[in-house]
């Protein structure tokens, strides 16, 4: 039976924990979930310890929220949806925890597509290291509603459509968000990258890599 659990699928899983108040299957949402919920949490506040915090708030509104679940919905969007909102929540209150912080974590790290020397030298790795710094700093700057999207398309992933599922906006919404995050990404970008913002520019949403 333990063996059986780790066969279904998330969806089957909630339903368990929905009707059935199932500690062992929501555990295995958790840990199926808990790492990609935390780097999302990380990388819409910019802060490693605040996005520890809120990671663990959102599966905790998971389960308070269980009896909300629809059988006939996709639960990676709906903890995707929950997440994000539980994120600009935080980032909405006055004395917000969410401050910039350096995230030395290896996957929180994302770079711009700019024709940076192969990373096996000390020296190109450093350099490569300062300029995912820049562009997390960057997109700190950005709004929640243009940060959400390049979190969700270039750090997770996820297709456009199904970005437009989790904010609950029309995909064309969607894609005007993630034309005007890019342009405002490479505003605050030209001081550092000036030479190479120009590739930024012309290669748009290319640029931003995991």
């Amino acid at each position: 039976m333990f063996r059986s659990l780790f066969a279904i699928s998330d969806e089957q899983a909630m339903w368990r924990v929905q009707t059935q108040d199932d500690h062992a299957a929501f555990a295995l949402l958790v840990e199926r979930w808990r790492e990609k919920i935390r780097r999302l949490c990380i990388r819409m506040t910019g802060n490693p310890h605040t996005g520890d915090d809120l990671a663990q708030e959102v599966f905790a509104r998971v389960f308070d929220k269980r009896r909300d679940f629809r059988a006939a919905s996709k639960f990676s969007t709906w903890l995707w949806r929950i997440a994000v909102n539980r994120c600009c929540d935080e980032l909405r209150r006055p004395a917000s925890r969410a401050t910039t912080e350096s995230l030395d974590d290896e996957n929180s790290t994302v770079v711009l597509d700019i024709n940076v020397s192969d990373t096996r030298t000390p020296r190109d790795a450093l350099a490569r290291q300062e300029e995912a710094e820049l562009v997390r700093q960057a997109l700190m700057r950005l709004p929640e509603n243009y940060r959400a999207v390049l979190v969700l398309r270039h750090y997770e992933n996820l297709k456009l459509r199904e970005i437009a599922e989790v904010l609950d906006v029309p995909e064309g919404t969607v894609n005007s968000r993630m034309a005007e995050a890019l342009v405002q990404l490479t505003q605050l970008l030209e001081p550092a990258f000036a030479p190479a913002t120009k590739t930024l520019k012309q290669r748009g949403k290319e640029h931003l890599v995991v």
